[in-house]
Order: structure tokens, then sequence, then C-alpha cells
């Protein structure tokens, strides 16, 4: 069935793309905004179904005529995108902290200049469309499919960054994009969902190619994410988010959390380790989920790594501080950090539990022995707060980074700094981490892009250790089908081997091997 195309212009000043709640539109003859109440034909279904109803037959629709666009159409409409998002790099940062109260707007402004600039100068040259290789030699020739519609979930610790990432890639692949933020950033991805899509329409981008989908209710969201006309779920946010993702029978790439040990072993640069984790953990207050929670080292340069993070306006809690700080960040009852901490400064955190820091404070550190429910302080937590472990020895520090990762951050990711390629070698043969960052603030050097030649991503996989598909920077190659042809091309050694010896009981493997590698 071939599908006529509209023009992509004719209408593109009355278009609309809110799902649930029809609260913006583009300056223009008023759109007829699709009816989203049950007809008498839909009497017999719940009366949520028929969001995701209109939802999804937006997105199909939308799917149909995206599989159409040619390369140079679709890089067109990534292109617009890029550019105008990035345009909008401080307005939207100044909205998402402003609406959720979380971290700081201006290391928010950069988080967006990475998921638009990096990200496509990752992706701009990648073929999506069409045969993109073939290999005369073998006989196969590669065919780059849309996969179809994707429900993007945006967490509200990175909500303009993840969602201009989300959209990025998923144009660049031809596949509609449907954004369900959290329901702490709701203006803030409403409004990057108009920029980009204005930006989508006005390159020829389908009608619909970006739904904003404000969840009226966990009914709603289930009902989509189950749907069979949603192609994929990239999922970041909680833990309960990304399970409901992966149990909804909807294939989905979700993330993991990441409870990031960063070893200094001997042979370090201490002052250079310490300068480069403080890049890291203070970054946006330590929202990234890849910024070190637990500082491991050897005891041997414990003296020198105390007094450097002193000198940088540390404070090393003592144990009734540790004590009271844990209750105040983490829920022991739900096993969980409090969102209410999530983004907050050092000196806020220490108000909230109680205790006495001195105002230039940037970073409370906690000494601890153990790891596990216990001691609060050795989980995840974002922000301004980090463990601090010491050993006597190389073997006992990289176990203690094993336990830390397994305590909540399993695949996720893993920093190191050493000086020593061996040592550099043989920790990472033991970290169970889909990346271990060497020598770089680990929040920067795992997303990609700056620090590292990783492809710039706001979805790290964390393999099926940390219950994901892949331990990939998640970008466009992962939301392709790939078709291949395969011509015609005989094995000449299987076509002159002898198949009576397959039969022969008393052939050898050897023997069998030998005879098959024959004249070769």
């Amino acid at each position: 069935m071939v599908i006529v195309r509209m023009n992509a212009f004719s209408s593109c000043h009355s278009r609309v793309l809110c799902a649930g709640v029809y609260s913006w539109k583009v300056p223009g003859p008023s759109p007829k905004v699709p009816d989203s109440t049950p007809t008498m034909n839909d009497q017999s279904k719940p009366k949520e179904s028929a969001l995701v109803e209109d939802v999804l037959g937006r997105a199909a629709q939308a799917a149909a005529i995206f599989n159409q666009l040619d390369q140079e159409q679709t890089d067109k409409i990534t292109e617009a995108v890029y550019k105008e998002g990035l345009r909008n790099r401080i307005k939207l940062a100044k909205m998402a902290h402003a609406e959720t109260g979380i971290g700081r707007w201006d290391h928010k402004v950069i988080k967006n200049v990475i998921a638009t600039q990096y990200v496509y100068n990752d992706i701009k040259d990648l073929k999506t469309v069409g045969i993109i290789s073939e290999d005369n030699l073998t006989g196969i020739s590669e065919i780059a499919q849309p996969i179809g519609p994707i429900l993007a979930i945006i967490p509200c610790t990175n909500p303009t960054s993840t969602a201009l990432f989300k959209i990025l890639i998923s144009l660049k692949t031809r596949n509609p994009i449907i954004i369900s933020p959290h329901h702490r950033a709701l203006a803030s991805c409403r409004e990057t969902v108009r920029i980009c899509y204005e930006a989508a329409l006005s390159a020829g981008a389908p009608d619909d190619c970006i739904i904003f989908f404000e969840r009226a209710s966990r009914e709603d969201t289930r009902a989509l994410m189950s749907d069979r006309r949603l192609a994929l779920i990239l999922a970041t946010g909680g833990e309960s988010v990304v399970k409901a993702a992966y149990s909804s029978g909807t294939p989905a790439l979700g993330v993991g959390a990441g409870n990031v040990p960063v070893f200094i072993e001997r042979t370090a640069d201490v002052p250079f380790a310490i300068a480069e984790i403080y890049k890291s953990k203070l970054f946006d207050n330590g929202t990234i989920c890849a910024s070190e929670q637990a500082i491991v080292i050897e005891r041997c340069i414990a003296a020198q790594v105390r007094e450097e993070l002193l000198r940088v306006k540390a404070f090393l809690l003592s144990r009734e501080q540790i004590d009271a700080v844990g209750k105040a960040v983490f829920d022991a009852d739900k096993h969980v950090m409090r969102g209410e901490i999530i983004g907050r400064t050092a000196l806020e955190i220490a108000t909230l539990a109680g205790i006495v820091v001195p105002g230039d404070t940037t970073l409370l550190v906690a000494p601890l022995d153990a790891i596990g429910p216990k001691e609060p302080l050795s989980s995840e937590i974002l922000a301004p707060v980090i463990a601090l472990y010491e050993a006597d020895s190389f073997d006992k520090a990289v176990n203690l980074c094993i336990d830390l990762n397994f305590y909540g951050g399993i695949g996720h990711t893993a920093s190191l700094f050493s000086n020593d390629d061996a040592v550099i070698k043989k920790f990472s043969l033991l970290m169970n981490a889909g990346r271990v960052v060497v020598n770089m603030p680990s929040s920067q050097g795992a997303v990609g892009g700056t620090y590292s030649c990783i492809p710039a991503s706001f979805t790290l996989g964390c393999g099926t250790g940390g219950k994901n598909i892949t331990t990939d920077n998640v970008t466009a190659k992962h939301l392709l089908n790939i078709q291949r042809i395969c011509r015609r091309r005989v094995n000449q050694r299987m076509m002159q081997f002898d198949n009576s010896l397959y039969y022969d009981e008393t052939a050898t493997p050897e023997a069998i091997e030998m005879a098959f590698n024959r004249n070769y």
C-alpha cells in the first residue's frame, strides 16, 4: 500500500501536538482538536483508552508518512530541530530549574548543549535511510528501517536535555516520538516539545512526529506502554518507571541506578583527581546518575586525599553527622533517596539534617567502613554528598568498588584515577560496569562528548547486570530495524566435501575438519 504524503507546509500553522491537555498551539487558524471522549461505539472501553487511542492513532499516521522520507529530507529535519534546540538552550535551562527546583540553571545550559550540539555532531553523518551498507564479497546488503512510534519517559532531573536528546535521535531515524515527562517538569518539557515540533514542521516533518503526552493517570501510561502499536519505550527515570517499561511487553531501552565508585589509586595525581571529581559531583548539584557516589582510596594516600578535600571546601562528617545526613537524604523504609534532596546544595542538605557546617562548604563527605542498608550514604545520592572509604591494599580497594557497584549500581559506571596502565586494565576487567572512565570526571565522561569519545547520550545502558538489554550509550543506531539482503554465495568447501563422513560413526571431529579444509 502506498500512502500519499500530504504537503507538510500546507497547514503547518494550525497543528496541535499536545495529548491530554491541548494547552498550546502555533499561532494561526484554530486547529480541530482530536476528540478524546469515547464515541457511541467506544462505550465499552474505559475512558482512559480514548486518550491512548488518539495519541497512538496520530503517531501511527506520522510513522506511515515518515517512512517515505529520504535521507536528505530526514537530515534537514534533524538539523532544523538541533539548531532550534541549541538556540533555546538558556531559556529551557532556566525553565527546567525554575519549575523543578533541581540543580543549577547554568549547568543545565551545558546539558542542553550536549543534548543538541554534541549529539547532533555524533549522528549527523549516520545513514538511517535505505541501503546503509553493501558487501560484494559476502553478498549482504543492509537496509535501515524506522521502528515506529517511540514513547520517551523524561525524568525531572534532566528534563529538557533528555527530551532534546530523545527527540533528535528519534527524528534522525524517522520515528515519531511521544514525550511523557515527570509531573514536576511538565511546563519545561511542553515548551521543549513545542520548540522542536515547530522546527521539525518547518523542515518538512509530518504532523504529529512529536507528541506531548501529559500523563493523566497511571492507567493511561500503562495502556500506552502495553499497546501493540507502540514500537519502543525509551525509559529514563526512577526504578519503578524503568521496571514498568520492561514489564509492559513492549521492547524497552532503559537505564539502571548508578552507585558509581571512584578509585583513586596510589599512582594517581591526587589534586587532579579531586578536582575532576568536583567537576562531576558538583555538576548540576550531582543530578547525573553517572556522578561519583563513593571515593575509594588506598590508605597510603589517605592523608593527602583528606587534605585536598578540605582545601576545596569539602566537609568531613563525624559519625553523628553521618547518621543525621543519612536520615535526611535517605528513606530507610522505601530504601531510596528522598526526592526532595535531589539536586540540592551541600548547605541545604546540612540544614535539612540539622547540622552546622561552614558557609562555604561545597561537598559533604562521609567516611564509612561498611556498605549496605545500615549505611544509607553508601547508596546512590544525587546531590553533593559522597562516601569515603580507605583500604589497606589495591585488592581490598577494588573489592570495595565491586561491592559498591553491586549495591545499587551494577552494570552502570565505575571511575578510576591511575597512571599505571596495568592497574587500569586489571581494575576494568574486575568491574561489572558498562563504562569504566579513567582520569576524568565520571558524569561528563560517561555521558560522552566532552572528556571521552563514546557517543553523547542521556540514556546509559547497564547491561544484563542492571537488567538492561545493552551496555551502550543509547543513540540513533539503536532506533533502527536493519533488514539484510542475502545474495547467493555458495560455500565451495561444503559443495566439495564428502557428506558421507557425517554419517560415519567412526569419523572423528579432527578427521571431518581435515576433510572439510582439504584444498584450502
